[in-house]
């Protein structure tokens, strides 16, 4: 998985994220899950942060005509879940992140890491087992 092969709504999710600094981007392959293709994790430093977070993911897909069909989180929260169909985006602050760790859940997954915003370089595509790919 590269950052090319991803759908552009996810690209656009990303890009989204990125400008709001999220921290920790992880785009996870759900290969076989019947609910949905990718799970888009990453995490703010602050509620605010969060929040922000998951409006400019929100307001840039609007502008491309793609809408959640569903949102969890409420202001304050510590996980903002926006479903859109296809894939799926978590915003967490860093606590509730390693509790919940979706990673360890989706191990198998194929997984795409974005760097966090002081250390911006390539993205790293990971397979299973965790083992970074040339």
């Amino acid at each position: 998985m590269t950052p090319d092969s991803l759908r552009p709504e996810v690209r656009w999710a990303i890009e989204a994220a990125q400008a709001k600094q999220a921290v920790d981007i992880t785009v996870l392959k759900l290969a076989g899950a019947a609910f949905a293709d990718y799970f888009l994790l990453c995490s703010g430093r602050s509620q605010p942060q969060i929040q922000a977070i998951g409006e400019a993911i929100e307001e840039r897909l609007r502008r491309e005509g793609v809408r959640p069909a569903h949102r969890e989180g409420k202001p304050g929260a510590e996980w903002v879940l926006l479903d859109y169909g296809s894939f799926i985006v978590h915003i967490f602050s860093e606590r509730a992140r390693q509790y919940y760790d979706l990673e360890r859940l989706w191990r198998t997954a194929e997984r795409l890491e974005f760097p966090s915003p002081e250390r911006r370089a390539e993205p790293r595509d990971k397979s299973e087992g965790g083992a970074a790919q040339p």
